[in-house]
């Protein structure tokens, strides 16, 4: 069994800091047909900090996502929540447990207003009071100002900020994010990424970051896991990889 008490670890000021494992993934495979797409993958993702997975396209990032997620099964390895093995957990049981998934793609119910589509991720934990929707419209002003559109009538940045916010109204502990910056202008990625950063900073909730954007990523990552080939290339302080330009050119393209 996996250390999921606590363990002592480097933080960003660079001094010792004590955090908790909220999330363990143990020598995961997975495949599809004979692709292995993750081989053997291992990794952690602590309590109030940003784990960043990077690498270029077919490196296994999204496939790590679903996977942990329970949206693929694996050949082999285990997934570890809180203490608790969730390898072969339901997928529907997944939010209950304290981990919500937003993949890439931005999936929105177009036909519904903004206002329905957040109360869709609160629906699992029945009567939810008014002030955690009021959070996640201080939290994104711009969806506020649009609480009765329909989300088709949305930016890419506003959808990206309406899944993102119906994702922290199921409550995670752990939220996976694919991608959050696929196709926005630099302004908005950087909005989004801030407010990331502060809701792990206040909240202590663990983010687990897919990005093929790898400088905005280790911008505000703690900790970067670079992925290629679907194993685990090099894990280390997000500072490090930034500093690392051998690394950075040959996995990272910046």
């Amino acid at each position: 069994m996996p250390d999921t008490h606590g363990s002592t670890a480097m933080s960003a000021a660079g001094g010792t800091a004590t955090t908790t494992r909220l999330l363990e993934v143990e020598g995961l495979t997975s495949t599809y047909g004979p692709v292995r797409a993750l081989d053997g993958v291992s990794l952690s993702a602590e309590a109030g900090r940003i784990t960043a997975v990077l690498g270029a396209n077919g490196a296994g990032k999204t496939t790590l996502l679903r996977t942990i997620s329970g949206l693929v099964r694996p050949v082999a390895g285990r997934v570890v929540l809180d203490g608790e093995d969730i390898t072969k957990a339901p997928v529907e049981s997944m939010v209950a447990k304290g981990m919500a998934h937003v993949p890439e793609g931005r999936g929105v119910i177009s036909e519904l207003t903004v206002d329905e589509n957040l109360r869709v991720g609160a629906l699992f934990r029945g009567k939810v009071d008014r002030s955690e929707f009021d959070r996640v419209y201080d939290l994104f002003p711009r969806i506020a100002e649009r609480r009765n559109n329909a989300a088709h009538t949305l930016s890419g940045g506003e959808r990206q900020m309406l899944v993102i916010g119906r994702a922290l109204l199921a409550k995670p502990r752990v939220l996976l994010l694919d991608e959050p910056s696929l196709g926005l202008a630099p302004r908005i990625v950087a909005q989004i990424f801030g407010l990331l950063r502060q809701l792990v900073d206040s909240e202590g909730l663990s983010v687990l970051l897919v990005e093929q954007n790898a400088r905005s990523a280790l911008s505000v990552a703690d900790v970067g896991v670079v992925l290629n080939l679907g194993r685990v290339v090099v894990t280390d302080s997000a500072r490090t990889l930034m500093a690392d330009e051998d690394l950075r050119h040959a996995y990272l393209g910046f």
